[in-house]
């Protein structure tokens, strides 16, 4: 009788134990990431726009577009979330009729225009998920919005996502917690 005491307590103690790390792995997933965006947007040499730079925020989507003026300065301004909205939602209106350049085939390995570039790296977050969902369904879109981004944050994620190998062999979409140590 001591021996089916025994058991019973080691089995009341391993569902105990299971369920407190199942409590406690819950409470260490890792949050949502925000869905507004702080960009550096850079002018290239043929007029059109890269993303050069582009960090996660809490606060509201704004970027700071850099551009040279006629005698080849630099200059930087600072673009406020509403006014990328309207220039996001101008560009997605010439979606809606097919004339943006952000669904020509090859469009942005080159860079598109300021609007173009906007609303291919931040369309869900001005937008809504709805719309961004939307314009990432159509080929020529989402190849122009990874074209236009040169960020290294964008490259991160983008290989996150894929599920690609990260050096010490694993994949790198595993959450933090898993280990390949020994396979």
């Amino acid at each position: 009788m001591k021996h089916i005491s025994s058991i019973a307590g080691g089995v009341a103690l391993g569902s105990a134990g299971i369920i407190m790390m199942s409590i406690l792995s819950g409470c260490e997933s890792q949050k949502e990431e925000p869905k507004n965006r702080y960009l550096v947007i850079e002018q290239q040499a043929n007029g059109k726009y890269t993303v050069v730079e582009e960090m996660p925020t809490e606060g509201p989507s704004r970027a700071i577009i850099r551009e040279k003026d006629a005698n080849g300065n630099v200059t930087e301004r600072f673009m406020n979330e509403e006014e990328m909205k309207a220039l996001a939602a101008q560009e997605y209106e010439k979606v809606q009729n097919g004339t943006s350049e952000t669904l020509q085939e090859g469009g942005g390995s080159a860079g598109m225009g300021l609007a173009g570039t906007i609303l291919a790296v931040a369309a869900g977050s001005l937008l809504g998920n709805m719309i961004g969902n939307a314009l990432m369904g159509n080929k020529n879109f989402a190849q122009n919005a990874s074209n236009t981004n040169k960020s290294a944050y964008s490259r991160s994620a983008a290989a996150n996502s894929s599920g690609k190998k990260s050096f010490f062999g694993g994949s790198s979409n595993k959450s933090p917690n898993t280990s390949n140590y020994g396979s």
